[in-house]
């Protein structure tokens, strides 16, 4: 997952595999004030497209606050972004606590831990909170979200244009985003749930967008001399209609198939079935364990900051779905799934 930290007691009760697995749902960008004004969708829909674009094309460094308002939880991270012939990588340090780091290049990922004093090795491109949450298709997202353009702000000392993203149903959350007017960069996020309430939300305090940032400038910057370096293991992935036979029976409207993925997580000794829907903006993780693997979460349901997380025994396997969605969303996706 990203650098966002955690607390210690905030997912007790979850297995390990569970506490492992919020890691890779994924977490997400997001503050919420009233917006007036008038556009038409398609300049929204336009806006959206340009800050997809911006947060892998642009080159750019800054820190920001990554904020969980349910938790008071609050971490400050520095950023900086590469794009360089159309590969983009970035350097991502907490500023709080132990001080972890992240670089990524590509989908190669570095994360320094200098608490534990080890380097983890893993693959994966979805490191930072300001591009786990972003649209992947903005054409799909219109049958269930209303995009509205509202007026100007400012935000790290730079003119912004606002963006409200509203739910039209219950099965997913609204977002507001801040983007820069130059270039439609995100330096404001919010994360708004189905009773108006802010659940999380992102704010760059400063951020420099540059024309070339070097290849230097993404080398780790913590000495881990005598660290333990672990190489985390490769999913199995496998072709969605294939090896993994669970599908959701029934899912809110738009939400689609888009990973299958099996073998061994973090924090677990037993291979690990993995799904994941998505609607273009929400996604859900299911996670379908092995009936070897002691659950130790119990049926129901679980929140941790932002994500909800609902268990079931479906056919003698714990089955957990979570995301960044209200909880009937991740109930009605983990109660109905079956083997084809």
């Amino acid at each position: 997952m990203g650098p966002s930290s955690r607390s210690p007691s905030s997912n007790r009760g979850w297995s390990r595999p569970m506490q492992a697995a919020h890691a890779v749902a994924a977490p997400s960008l997001l503050l919420f004030v009233f917006i007036g004004g008038n556009a038409t969708a398609q300049e929204a829909r336009d806006w959206l497209d340009r800050m997809s674009r911006a947060v892998e094309e642009l080159n750019y460094r800054g820190t920001f606050v990554h904020a969980h308002d349910d938790t008071f939880e609050m971490e400050t991270l520095h950023i900086v972004h590469r794009n360089a012939d159309g590969e983009s990588g970035e350097r991502i340090l907490s500023l709080d606590g132990a001080g972890r780091e992240f670089v990524r290049q590509g989908a190669s990922v570095q994360g320094i831990f200098p608490d534990r004093r080890v380097v983890l090795f893993e693959t994966r491109s979805d490191i930072s909170p300001l591009v786990s949450a972003l649209p992947s298709n903005t054409a799909e997202l219109e049958p269930h979200y209303e995009m509205t353009l509202g007026g100007a702000a400012r935000v790290a000392d730079r003119p912004v244009q606002v963006l409200e993203i509203k739910p039209r149903d219950e099965f997913r959350y609204g977002y507001m985003l801040w983007l820069d007017k130059e270039t439609a960069m995100p330096l404001q996020s919010a994360l708004i749930d189905e009773k108006g309430k802010v659940v999380e939300r992102i704010l760059f305090t400063d951020i420099e967008i540059s024309t070339d940032i070097p290849a230097a400038a993404l080398e780790p910057t913590i000495d881990t001399t005598g660290f333990t370096t672990l190489r985390a293991p490769e999913p199995e992935s496998a072709p969605l209609a294939a090896q993994i036979p669970w599908r959701a029976a029934t899912v809110p409207g738009g939400f689609q198939l888009s990973v299958a993925t099996h073998g061994p997580i973090a924090g677990s000794d037993t291979p690990v079935e993995h799904l994941v829907y998505s609607d273009g903006l929400a996604t859900v993780s299911v996670f379908i364990e092995d009936p070897a693997t002691k659950a130790e979460l119990r049926d129901g349901f679980s929140t941790v900051g932002s994500t909800n997380a609902y268990s079931v025994t479906r056919f003698g396997r714990k089955v957990t779905a979570m995301g960044e969605v209200p909880p009937q969303t991740v109930r009605t996706i983990a109660s109905s799934l079956v083997a084809e």
